[in-house]
């Protein structure tokens, strides 16, 4: 697009007056509300449920506008949308800024809600307000602790001890993303693990499901992948150990169970909390709390991490490797964390890369019971571990038997011995919900003395949370209200004690899409009537950092749901788009090798090293200081401006970078396309000539090729195909307009428009005399006559003739030109095409063509012929794909002489070549004419 060419504008575009007149009109006549309608399919659009912090970023206006532009395309197409938006509330923000700032946490929380959504108006976003949800709702996480009861009814909800991050200074849990470097982040404290109760839900016994219904899912495959690897379905075999002196028999799994002669010792993880009772009273009892204490302080899952660092001490106890009867020692190690499989492994060392390492460290034997098929191992001299293929040694009956066979017998041995057995194993935990925190859903159970664990009725739902807090930093804020706690048993009436514990904020955003169908229902979750029309969700729309943990537990809570028998449906977003990061050059020092931070750079050089900086595109972080707000960029240029940019940079799955430049072009460009519309053409003519055939061919292949863009979310693409069209309208409309093909481009144009810049369009609707709302107006559909192959193949003649006139241009470097001739080839070459082509078509090798062509009339111009097949052999695309005869061509060249004359300054004379003489003219062909310039 030629976005800087110059343009005197005389309709004046006030985007900031535009904007908000179109947004009060769409609030006061509720035009984007939606009910359920029989007679329409239905969409349901959503993007992923936001945290309400205190401003937009880039991210949320990149998100909204991606979102709202396909919600306003799809209700244009005739479906009847679901476009809502609400507010995941809970969370640790708002509880950090109590603690700091002594702010009541709701009313920071209603504070920010109120601020994103005048924001989320301001853009113009097409949501059905009145569908408005938030989590800290007392009638939004009544449900949660609806759903918390009926999975507890299940079995699927349950209560153990599990380690958590624990601060010994503020006396509370912290989340992983509060733990820096081991240490708190609000203190510094170095954070141990801690047992503590716990509630869990059941996730693994949906495992299978989550894995295999993700073959159904029209997904990104790298976020599938991702799913895939974190719920770590593998089949293997689960061995019984037992330590000698105790009477504990531990089950570990493993994948291998052809190396099971060659384990020769077990590694627990220091937090196995039987670790610590076998070392109590011991001589390993101080070594060991020395090595736990250390260990606790590591990142948990770095610690399973290849690189890291192999540390562990020998505890004084021994197991049995049961297929051998082999005593081998007992280990802690740094590299096995409780949370996986048992806590405890099975170490085979000249198989185990990590194992080696650690047995090497510790001067512990190697046992090598895998032999490769073309070489030799020699324990006494191996650097590495052998973790290939090959076959048993040193394993008894199972010798010479190749390793993969081995695994099925050596199972099925230490079945019969009733000492394992094959499984399925997942890497995916159970969901630790708990959450030793005040502001979100307080689990529905009372603790009493008499009863144990009791369920709080339905009738008395919702628990809501107390007033009467202290947000001290230390501690659960919770336990600080007796109001709160002391509570009396349902069941016996005794005093009782209320669970203080908050549930994960992700159980918030697990099943919110459901309620937006029925968000003002009182007396229950949803009404499975309208959740039938609604769900599942259409296109689901969100960061690729919520990947994992967000889309599997939503995944989770709907199947919940639908085993509930509340809905029928098995997984909640049929269709996902994970939009690309925002990027921004930023000053980057090549000597320190890092982002520069504000006060590090000053005068183009990094002032740690006095060296210059180059500019490298770093995503948009407040930290680097590299963000633009949103907000300033729509006061300055208008929401659509803003919109129509975020669209047409990068396609919504790719990464954008940001361009000052480029949104300041975009400005100019909405600004012309305003008054392109709007300005009225200064000749009519009544006959359709060749411009009008062609105007309205560009116009039905970009309604063809944008609605196919737009389908598949290629929303860039799509902008991309409207500029060029617009910018052939703007030639087309510069001179002689047919009026009423002119008025349908101008309708068209703006209909397309309209989801990607809305205000503008409806002012433009207005004031050319349309009625209603064009955000309510009926998609445009193309007319494929217009779009026949005869119309394209002369567009692409006359785009041919424009390109091969420029190169000759280039190549003889004249300024100005006085004529151009234009000779069109005999008419016999264009029969000779013609037979060219049948023979072609029939099946004749292009080695036997020349041969054919010799037996006929053609033969006479054996020379010319030879040369026009030879050229056809390197290059058959020479062939034209729609036959034109040569009188065809000759007028349809004469139709665009007037266009070529105009584009170049020049005369142009159209000839045919049996009326030239230059002998330059025998070189013309169909579809391809020689260009003479004077």
């Amino acid at each position: 697009m030629n976005m800087d060419s110059e343009e005197t504008n005389t309709i004046i575009y006030d985007p900031e007056k535009i904007e908000k007149k179109w947004q009060k009109r769409w609030a006061d006549n509720k035009i984007f509300e939606v009910k359920i309608d029989s007679k329409k399919k239905k969409f349901y659009c959503l993007e992923m449920y936001p945290y309400p912090s205190s401003t937009l970023h880039i991210g949320h206006l990149r998100n909204y506008s991606i979102g709202d532009c396909f919600a306003r395309y799809k209700r244009m197409t005739g479906y009847n949308v679901l476009y809502p938006m609400g507010y995941d509330s809970f969370g640790l923000p708002a509880e950090n800024a109590a603690i700091q700032h002594g702010i009541d946490p709701e009313k920071w929380t209603n504070d920010n809600i109120a601020k994103i959504k005048s924001q989320q108006k301001r853009i113009g976003l097409s949501y059905d307000w009145k569908r408005e949800i938030y989590s800290h709702d007392e009638n939004y996480y009544k449900w949660n602790q609806w759903i918390f009861l009926k999975i507890f009814e299940k079995g699927l909800a349950y209560r153990r001890r599990a380690y958590v991050n624990w601060c010994n200074s503020c006396k509370t849990v912290l989340a992983n993303e509060q733990v820096i470097n081991g240490v708190c982040w609000r203190c510094s404290t170095p954070i141990i693990q801690k047992f503590l109760d716990q509630w869990f839900f059941k996730i693994r016994n949906y495992a299978d499901e989550l894995l295999y219904k993700l073959n159904e899912l029209d997904w990104p495959e790298k976020v599938k992948i991702m799913q895939r690897n974190w719920i770590g379905r593998s089949e293997g075999t689960e061995i019984e150990f037992e330590i000698l002196d105790t009477k504990e028999k531990i089950r570990i799994f493993t994948t291998r169970a052809d190396t099971l002669y060659g384990c020769t010792f077990m590694v627990f993880a220091p937090e196995h909390p039987l670790v610590e009772e076998w070392v109590k009273n011991t001589e390993y009892e101080e070594p060991f709390k020395k090595f736990y204490e250390e260990t606790m302080r590591e990142e948990k899952f770095k610690r399973t991490s290849l690189t890291v660092e192999k540390k562990g001490m020998f505890i004084g106890k021994y197991a049995v490797n049961p297929i051998n009867n082999e005593k081998i020692p007992v280990y802690v190690g740094n590299f096995v964390i409780y949370e996986y499989g048992a806590g405890a492994i099975m170490a085979v060392p000249a198989h185990d890369q990590r194992d080696f390492e650690f047995a090497k460290k510790f001067g512990i034997p190697i046992k090598v019971v895998i032999q490769p098929f073309n070489y030799d191992l020699n324990e006494e001299k191996m650097s590495r571990a052998y973790e290939g293929d090959g076959y048993l040694i040193n394993s008894k009956e199972f010798n010479q038997i190749e390793n993969r066979k081995a695994i099925e017998l050596i199972s099925e041995k230490l079945e019969k011995m009733g000492k394992g057995k094959k499984v399925i194993n997942y890497k995916l935990r159970d969901w630790l919900i708990s959450r030793q925190r005040y502001w979100g859903t307080p689990i529905p159970i009372i603790y009493c003395e008499k009863c144990g664990i009791v369920p709080v009725p339905y009738e008395d739902l919702p628990v809501k949370l107390p007033k009467d807090i202290k947000f001290t930093g230390s501690g659960n804020p919770l336990e600080t209200s007796e109001q709160f706690i002391k509570c009396k048993c349902p069941k016996c009436g005794r005093n009782a004690r209320r669970e203080t514990d908050t549930m994960d904020t992700f159980v918030d955003s697990s099943w919110y899409f459901f309620r937006f169908c029925d968000p003002k229902n009182k007396n229950e979750i949803f009404d499975p009537k309208i959740i039938e029309y609604f769900m599942p969700v259409n296109q689901y729309i969100g960061g690729i950092e919520h990947a994992i943990l967000h889309l599997l537990y939503a995944r989770f809570f709907t199947k919940i749901l639908r085993d509930l028998g509340l809905h029928k449906y098995d997984e909640p977003f049929m269709k996902l788009v994970t939009q690309g990061m925002v990027n921004k050059e930023h000053p980057f020092c090549e000597h320190c090798n890092k982002f520069l931070h504000f006060g590090e750079f000053k005068d183009g050089k990094c002032l740690s090293c006095n060296n210059l900086y180059v500019m490298k595109s770093a995503k948009m972080s407040k930290s680097l200081g590299n963000v633009v707000d949103p907000m300033v960029l729509i006061k300055k240029y208008g929401a659509d401006t803003a919109r129509f940019f975020i669209l047409y940079w990068a396609n919504p799955s790719k990464e954008m970078e940001w361009s000052d430049k480029g949104v300041e072009s975009i400005w100019k460009y909405i600004n012309k396309i305003f008054t392109l519309l709007l300005e009225k053409p200064s000749q009519f003519h009544d006959n359709q000539n060749i411009d009008d055939q062609f105007i309205q061919f560009h116009l039905h292949k970009t309604i063809r090729d944008v609605s196919n863009n737009i389908d598949n979310l290629q929303l860039r693409d799509a902008a991309n195909l409207l500029i060029q069209f617009i910018d052939e309208f703007r030639n087309y409309s510069a001179g002689s307009v047919n009026k009423i093909i002119y008025n349908e481009c101008i309708e068209k144009i703006t209909l397309l428009l309209a989801p990607f810049v809305p205000h503008l369009c409806e002012e433009v609707w207005e004031r050319t005399g349309h009625s209603g709302f064009i955000s309510l107006e009926k998609w445009p559909e193309y007319n494929a006559q217009y779009i026949n192959d005869d119309i394209e193949y002369k567009w692409n003649l006359l785009q041919d003739l424009i390109n091969d006139i420029k190169k000759i241009l280039k190549i003889i470097k004249i300024e100005k030109i006085k004529k151009i001739k234009i000779i069109v080839a005999k008419e016999w070459k264009f029969s000779l095409f013609d037979l060219i082509s049948n023979e072609l078509q029939s099946g004749t090798q292009q080695k036997d063509l020349m041969k054919r062509i010799m037996q006929t009339e053609f033969r006479q111009f054996g020379k010319t012929v030879n040369s026009i097949v030879s050229k056809i052999k390197k290059n058959p695309r020479i062939l034209p794909p729609v036959k034109l005869k040569h009188d065809d061509e000759f007028n349809f060249y004469n139709l665009i002489k007037d266009r070529i004359s105009n584009k170049f300054i020049a005369d142009v004379e159209i000839l045919k070549e049996k009326d030239v003489s230059d002998k330059k003219a025998d070189l013309a062909i169909p579809g391809k004419p020689v260009i003479l310039i004077e």
